[in-house]
């Protein structure tokens, strides 16, 4: 007979925190939101800790090398997707890596030859003020000079004057070498009075540009996640048929930290994944999995070798595999669940499996109760996909700004191996959907606001680190009429002011 489960399945949006007693210490400036995202045993540190709480997700239209690069900067990780060929995601993991932080890939690159009206017509198209002459033109050619608005008049000269002629030499200029850290770049800057530093290497081919503008841009954030070589870390999806040649690949690369991509982890497909890291690699390739919702799927792939268990099924903003389907569960029942069979693998086994929730974020008060729920950290797509840093066009639908934002469920994605049940290589039918979200801006700004709001309502309940909020949280259910009740009501609102 069927197991019939009488407990109803709730969503974030059916919980409030009960605020508790607040010391002066706790103010969000003291609030520490680092988390383990991989496995560790009792007694010791995670061997990779997130900053802050927040992965983007395994998806095309969210998580490529400026998302990673972008998020990495504020102290989280992206999960490069995996749907696409092997070479072009080794080649997105390889760029997260290898970049430096206020060192710039020149864009305006002319040839000496060049003359002022093609310069003039590049400085247009780049909107840039500085541009490198190389001996062929490209961004690592041989550096031979630099033009800049001082070097020319165009009132004064003809568009025909060849570039070599008015730019300033390489003889006159000042350089920083491949080994230059941004601190010795910006030195120089400021010593020289320069507005920009060269970095060449040591047969004169231009590296990169570090400019005096991006001086304060650049300074070191605190929260940045960054590996033991200083270079921004990275993760990147894999699935259940390639894994053997896309795995050694990213590692070639020098990606941190995979994720098995799936919508399903119950399943024996992910176990052979997970035996065959372990068989090759040992413990020391990290690799998550999932997705679960409940007890026995996070029992399943924590025995199976799992770094991190991801929890959610049907809750993604483009989802619609609960209604194509008819699997799934409300991600704060999930979730509640999944964090006590964790607690009490950790109590048997000294191991402790940290938790993802991943999907069912609406506000971001939300990110806060998946917090208080148990999860270690959550994984966003819709969130994410509304950022300057996201892959996608911003397109301007009725006045409005969108971004496009499609799952790797939909027909446009593709990505059959996510749901695949071992059939035939093709998607049968779609469990996402294409769709467009509000454009938010950058994300520096949104993270720092949504965290704000995290720390402020962690000092209202007085807890300052993650485990004190995970291990004393205390929540209750609200009605509907609660519901409304807790936004403005009863009022007409100003017309400055939107209710969204």
């Amino acid at each position: 007979m069927a197991v019939y489960m009488n407990e109803v399945s709730r969503t974030f949006g059916e919980y409030l925190l009960i605020p508790g007693y607040s010391s002066v210490e706790c103010i969000p400036a003291n609030v520490s939101l680092q988390t383990p995202l991989v496995k560790f045993k009792k007694g010791n540190k995670s061997p990779i800790s997130l900053n802050i709480p927040m992965t983007s997700a395994i998806m095309q239209s969210v998580s490529d090398d400026t998302m990673a690069i972008s998020l990495a900067k504020e102290g989280g990780l992206s999960f490069i997707y995996g749907s696409q060929s092997i070479e072009y995601q080794a080649q997105m993991v390889n760029r997260v890596k290898s970049y430096r932080a206020g060192f710039i890939v020149s864009d305006s690159n002319i040839s000496p030859e060049g003359t002022l009206d093609e310069l003039l017509i590049l400085k247009k198209k780049t909107n840039h003020s500085t541009v490198a002459v190389t001996i062929d033109g490209s961004s690592r050619g041989k550096l031979v000079g630099i033009v800049t608005s001082k070097d020319y008049r165009v009132s004064r000269m003809a568009l025909g004057t060849k570039v070599k002629d008015f730019m300033t030499p390489f003889e006159d200029l000042i350089c920083g070498n491949k080994d230059t850290t941004l601190k010795e770049a910006n030195n120089i800057i400021w010593e020289h009075k320069l507005n920009c530093l060269p970095i060449i290497d040591g047969e004169q081919r231009l590296i990169s540009l570090v400019f005096r503008k991006d001086y304060n841009t650049n300074k070191k954030n605190e929260n940045e996640l960054i590996d033991e070589s200083k270079r921004y870390m990275v993760g990147a999806g894999i699935n259940t048929r390639d894994y053997a040649e896309r795995i050694p690949a990213l590692l070639q690369a020098g990606v941190d930290v995979f994720c098995i991509d799936s919508s399903e982890g119950f399943t024996e497909w992910q176990k052979i994944v997970l035996e065959y890291i372990r068989k090759n690699y040992g413990d020391t390739v990290k690799v998550g999995a999932g997705n679960v919702i409940d007890k026995e799927g996070f029992r399943f792939l924590a025995e199976a070798g799992a770094d991190f268990v991801k929890v959610g099924i049907g809750g993604g903003a483009i989802c619609i595999t609960r209604e194509q389907k008819g699997i799934g569960r409300g991600q704060a029942t999930a979730l509640i669940e999944v964090a006590k069979a964790r607690d009490e693998y950790f109590n048997e086994t000294g191991i402790y499996v940290p938790i993802c929730s991943d999907g069912g974020i609406v506000h971001d008060y939300h990110i806060t109760l998946a917090l208080a729920m148990g999860a270690d950290f959550l994984m966003l797509g819709r969130y994410f996909a509304r950022f300057d840093e996201s892959p996608t066009k911003k397109v301007n639908i009725n006045g409005n700004y969108m971004k496009e934002y499609w799952g790797e469920g939909s027909t446009r994605a593709k990505n059959w191996q996510r749901y695949d049940l071992g059939g035939d290589g093709k998607l049968s039918f779609e469990e996402g959907v294409d769709s467009f979200v509000p454009y938010a801006g950058s994300l520096e700004e949104n993270v720092g606001l949504s965290l704000s709001k995290v720390r402020s309502t962690m000092c209202n309940c007085g807890y300052l680190t993650l485990p004190e909020l995970k291990e004393n949280a205390k929540l209750t259910l609200v009605s509907s009429t609660s519901i409304v009740e807790g936004s403005a009501h009863d009022v007409l609102l100003n017309d400055s002011r939107q209710m969204l």
